[in-house]
Parts: structure tokens; C-alpha cells; sequence
């Protein structure tokens, strides 16, 4: 399990907060907002999922339960030493984090996603997805490939220019070229799996989500903001593509991430509550809204 930082006996050292990266990432690309976190004194965890940062044979061998072990792993450790803890993930792991969140409720007591993806939908997905959709054999799935978005997913080109140079130098320890259609499979089978009750999560929510998202399109988070069984406070970002972490609103992420974070900590203190939001308005070049 890699860690980006992980920080304890500071003041705020016993709220732990565990970020996981999507599909075929890395902890690098959550790392902006880990190290804020920290900054802030959590004590903060970003394992790397099974499969990841290694070979492609390696992450077309790891299912989606191989993923859910690495994360829940990460939340076993953070719940050993603190008293709160609040789950958050990027993409697929936005949905990982749901899934912790159903299945324990008494060690995650609160989400935050960013992008979650339950189906693709953005403007760049490959013509040949319904036909994809159709598939259910993994043998079967691994003859396609998904190519990495033209802007990878951001829509800072000095960003996307780091990043995409990093990854020439770095090559695929640190990013895939391309998916596997068998891994994409089973980020499918982990969406049905969440999708199938999320009514059981209860616990307060916050989702950001990019207006002009490229890969998962805004309707993920208009869908979990009526079917998740909490409050929802949903944050869309107008000047940002899917990696929403590492794009020009990243301050943003991280700011609105602290402030739901220290909400949730004031909560369970009993010093304040969690507030849901108004209706939806634009503020400063982004909208929010809740449910």
C-alpha cells in the first residue's frame, strides 16, 4: 500500500480521511488535495489499488474485488487510530468510496467524490461503447481498448502538458496509453454492485463534478444526487475537465473538500450541523446545489 503523506498527533490528526485514485491512475493524481489535507493536519492515506503501477498484464489480471480489498484495507488502517473518518475517491474511486460507505457504516462517516463514474457518458468516449456494453466475458472485453481522452481528462494545458510529459518519461508506472477493455468491464460490474443500494448510504455526501466532464458526464452526479439515502451537497465545476484533482479548479476541490470536512468534524462534536445547500446557483464561475 503507498502512501502519499500521513501525518498524526497534530490537532486535527485524529480525522482520518483515505483518497483513492481512478481507473489505471495513480495516489499522484489525488496528491494535490492529499497534501492540502494534510497541511491541515488530518492524518491522510492514499493506498494504490491492486493491479496499478505496474505491467498491463498486472491490471488486466485485478478485478474489481482486488480494487475494493486495497481501499477497504486503507480504511481498516485509518479507522485503527481515528475517531472520524471521511472517504473520497477520484472517478472509480469515487465509486469504491460508495461501496465502503454501504458496507461500513460505522467506520465511514462521510463521502466526498470527485467525477464518479458509474457509466461513461462524456464527449470522448469511443463510438464502439454501446457495442461494449453488450459484453459481459472479460476474455472478450480485453479485445478492446480505451484510448486516453485527447486532453487526459484536463483542461489546463500547462497541466496537461506536465502531465502528459511526465508520463512519456515515466511510461506506464505512472499511466496507461490505453484501458483495457477487461479493466473497464470491471469498473462496470463494481458500478452495478454500488448501484444496486445506494439508498444505504447515509452518511452526508459531497460530489465534485465538472459541467464539461470529457469521460463521465454530469448526469453520474445529477443521479447519485437523488438516489443516495443522505444529504448531498453537489459542487459543478465550470472550468474543469474529468480529473477535476489536478485541473484549474483544484483549489477549489481542495477548499470545498476542507470546509465538508471540518463540517463533518464539527458535527459529530456536536459544535455544529451539516447544513444542506440551497438550489442551484452560480457562484465565482461554479455552480452548486443539493439535495
Amino acid at each position: 500500500m503507498q502512501t502519499i503523506e500521513k501525518t498524526t498527533g497534530s490537532k486535527n490528526g485524529r480525522i482520518g480521511v483515505l483518497l483513492i485514485h481512478g481507473l489505471c491512475g495513480s495516489p499522484s493524481e489525488i496528491r494535490f488535495v492529499a497534501n492540502g489535507l494534510t497541511r491541515s493536519g488530518y492524518t491522510v492515506l492514499c493506498p494504490q489499488l491492486a493491479g496499478h503501477g505496474g505491467t498491463e498484464a498486472d491490471l488486466m489480471a485485478a478485478t474489481w474485488r482486488d480494487w475494493y480489498e486495497s481501499a477497504e484495507k486503507g480504511l481498516e488502517e485509518l479507522a485503527a487510530t481515528c475517531e472520524t473518518v471521511i472517504v473520497g475517491g477520484l472517478s472509480t474511486g469515487a465509486v469504491l468510496s460508495l461501496m465502503l460507505a454501504q458496507r461500513h457504516p460505522d467506520k465511514v462517516h462521510a463521502v466526498a467524490l470527485y467525477s464518479p463514474t458509474l457509466w461513461l457518458s462524456g464527449r470522448h468516449i469511443p463510438w464502439y461503447l454501446p457495442l461494449f456494453r453488450m459484453v459481459n466475458s472479460k476474455w472478450v472485453a480485453n479485445l478492446f481498448r480505451f484510448p486516453v481522452p485527447l486532453h487526459v481528462g484536463i483542461k489546463d494545458k500547462r497541466v496537461r502538458d506536465f502531465i502528459c510529459n511526465a508520463m512519456a518519461t515515466e511510461g506506464s508506472k505512472m499511466a496507461q496509453v490505453c484501458t483495457p477493455g477487461g479493466a473497464v468491464l470491471e469498473r462496470r460490474r463494481l458500478a452495478k454492485q454500488v448501484m444496486q443500494n445506494l439508498g444505504a448510504v447515509n452518511q452526508p455526501v459531497l460530489i465534485l463534478h465538472a459541467r464539461e466532464d470529457d469521460y463521465a458526464g454530469l448526469d453520474n452526479a445529477a443521479y447519485l444526487q437523488r438516489e443516495l439515502g443522505g444529504p448531498v451537497d453537489l459542487v459543478v465545476l465550470e472550468d474543469s475537465y474529468h480529473m477535476v484533482t489536478v485541473d484549474r479548479q483544484r483549489h477549489v476541490v481542495l477548499e470545498r473538500t476542507a470546509d465538508f470536512i471540518s463540517r463533518i468534524a464539527g458535527s459529530i462534536a456536536g459544535s455544529i450541523g451539516v447544513k444542506p445547500a440551497a438550489q442551484l446557483r452560480v457562484v465565482g464561475g461554479l455552480s452548486t446545489a443539493a439535495a
